[in-house]
């Protein structure tokens, strides 16, 4: 029986291992001054730090998603007024927990409820104007503890995995694939959906726009990624879960996912099995006191997705692979994140002097067709949601509704590459098994940026899936079923339906300079709760368009690596020229293309090695057809 299943009877998830209080002390710097562990032999050191990151001081409150050796946690954040002398107006203090190590670790279930406990514990002391709490204060975060510690080695199912129409939907498909089902006694928005990260990944891809894929192809090569951000630091950590979960089904041991040797959109998950066979780390919240965790992850294969507020780290590009500055993205700028890839640079012999540098990147020719597909499932939703992070923030900010995406350079370069590439794609690329179409001919189309040929990244053709029926191919079981209900009197409109505009909070500058994610609001309200359904149908496609995207790319790999067509371990390397790297729909002349091919031969090769010839013979022989 599944945790979900529990909790929709009244019980709530048993897996924290710990409960501690962190706070900022003027002489002493930041310390954990209260803790409750599961056992003795659980060490809490170094969490002071990443609860209590640099430049929160400017913000009232806040939620920091962190790791701590192999445990997942998250902590609450208050900034609490005092006229204490030494404290400059402030105290700084986080309440958090420290998760239980699990397949899939859901630190966001407790996030609810731990601001609830952080809100009356701390409104005590404030109400009996008291500074420093006594032992029986923290009564009630013992109470709290006692319900949701570790009780079973198997977290009572807290840590299991069903697939992702489970994962946001409680809807979970048979190993078989011939039938799914959903558990009458869960709630249609359960804690499990609605605070889950999953459900911001549209709001990500408007936030990077095409960039976006760049980050994809990081994740799925187990790259090092990290995000800068300035406080709140709240929305950086959502992403950083989100951008591990693009790829989290294909990047896991294909014997813990349910998966049919027989459905073709999977089939290849099954003869390529990655070194780590775990989803890619996420660190989460990362201070100059994780050097060497950052080191040490980094030299696993595993890859890790962080974000932090030291700018310090923009001057270490050793560290990372890909570096996401979402302090460019502001609304006075109308601009988006900017993106760095980090890149060694010879050092003459002796020298001491920086090992690697940053290069602005944003994405490829070859994203686009990807990317057109993304968009058009964004454009279906993009008007449903009347929070501030699903429009540009020149709708945002009315000083702003003079400025238009021509003042940001790099939007006219979009825009720009979109166009050439469907004019140069067009011609060296074709219909694929599992290219993603979604042109019809309908008139409603002219006039919008499409590639020549299918676009339907399906692998047998176009298939419209309802909501639960995610994206593992499952055909629809009970037409009664709560996905097929919520599906039922559903439409997408493409137009704007006038939804109440929200204006930015401007609690601090800093606040109104970063990206905010949406909030899913009152439960109890039938708008809501259709919005929700809209967002969950937005990400279970999103995640099939990725989904098909991989598939469709390790299929490919499958092809030209020796040691897994003849099931043997063999290391070799296997040269390939610019025309194989057009049959992965990648881009011939584009270098982080040809790196990404050699990572994911590096992850699911068994051994072997792919090297990309890129000499000036190869490039001209693809251009005009020789060889």
């Amino acid at each position: 029986m599944s945790i979900d299943a529990i909790d929709s009877r009244g019980r709530i998830p048993q897996d924290i291992v710990a409960i501690f209080h962190a706070s900022f002390h003027p002489t002493k710097g930041n310390l954990v001054d209260w803790c409750l562990k599961a056992s003795d032999d659980l060490e809490l050191d170094g969490v002071e730090f990443s609860t209590l990151p640099s430049g929160l001081h400017l913000v009232d409150r806040d939620v920091v998603y962190f790791t701590k050796d192999t445990h997942s946690g998250i902590c609450v954040f208050r900034r609490r007024r005092t006229a204490e002398q030494g404290h400059r107006g402030f105290r700084l203090t986080s309440l958090g927990v420290l998760l239980a190590k699990s397949a899939r670790s859901r630190p966001w279930r407790h996030v609810a409820a731990l601001r609830t406990l952080a809100d009356s514990i701390y409104l005590s002391l404030e109400t009996r104007g008291v500074l420093e709490p006594s032992e029986s204060d923290w009564e009630p975060a013992r109470i709290f503890f006692e319900e949701r510690k570790v009780r079973r080695a198997d977290l009572s199912g807290a840590g299991e995995w069903y697939g992702w129409s489970h994962e946001l939907d409680n809807v979970r498909c048979s190993t078989s694939l011939t039938s799914c089902f959903s558990d009458p006694n869960i709630q249609p928005d359960s804690e499990l959906s609605r605070f889950n990260p999953t459900m911001h990944l549209s709001h990500l891809l408007r936030i990077l726009g095409p960039s976006a894929l760049t980050l994809y192809k990081h994740v799925l090569g187990r790259q090092r990624i990290l995000i800068y951000t300035l406080p709140p630091v709240e929305a950086a950590c959502i992403l950083c879960q989100v951008a591990a979960d693009i790829c989290y089904a294909a990047q896991l041991d294909p014997s813990t996912n349910d998966i049919n040797e027989n459905d073709p959109a999977t089939q290849y998950y099954t003869r390529l099995k990655g070194k780590t066979q775990e989803g890619i780390h996420v660190l989460g919240m990362v201070t100059l006191n994780d050097l060497d965790k950052m080191d040490r992850e980094g030299k696993t294969g595993r890859g890790w997705v962080a974000c932090t507020t030291d700018a310090i780290f923009l001057d270490k590009p050793s560290y990372y692979d890909l570096l996401i500055d979402l302090t460019t993205s502001t609304p006075s700028k109308t601009s988006r994140p900017t993106l760095y890839l980090s890149k060694p640079q010879p050092q003459p012999p002796g020298s001491k002097g920086p090992t690697h540098r940053l290069a602005v990147f944003r994405f490829t020719w070859s994203d686009i067709r990807l990317w057109n597909e993304l968009e058009r499932i964004l454009q279906l939703d993009g008007d449903q949601c009347s929070q501030s992070c699903c429009r540009p923030s020149s709708e945002i900010n009315p000083r702003n509704k003079l400025s238009s995406s021509w003042t940001d350079p790099w939007r006219i370069y979009e825009d720009v590459c979109i166009v050439c590439a469907g004019l140069w794609m067009g011609s060296w690329r074709g219909n694929s098994v599992a290219s993603y179409s979604t042109g019809n001919g309908s008139l409603a189309n002219w006039g919008s940026i499409r590639l020549e040929g299918d676009d339907d990244l399906t692998v047998d053709g176009t298939f419209v899936r309802n909501l639960g029926m995610g994206i593992e191919g499952c055909p629809g079981g009970n037409p009664n079923s709560k996905g097929m209900r919520r599906t039922s009197g559903m439409t997408w409109p493409v137009g704007n339906t006038g939804a109440d505009r929200r204006q930015p909070s401007s609690s601090s500058a800093a606040t109104r300079s970063m990206p905010q994610l949406c909030n899913n609001g009152n439960d109890t309200d039938p708008e809501t709760n259709e919005r929700h359904d809209r967002q969950i149908l937005t990400t279970l496609a999103l995640l099939q368009t990725f989904h098909a995207n991989t598939s469709f790319q390790l299929s490919r790999l499958v092809d030209l690596l020796p040691s897994v067509t003849s099931g043997t371990p063999e290391t070799s390397v296997i040269y390939i020229t610019p025309k194989d790297m057009v049959s992965f729909e990648l881009g011939p002349l584009s270098s982080l293309d040809a790196r990404y091919l050699e990572w994911l031969a590096d992850e699911y090769g068994a051994g072997s090695q792919i090297v990309v010839k890129r000499g000036w013979k190869d490039l001209f022989g693809m251009i005009f057809g020789f060889g």
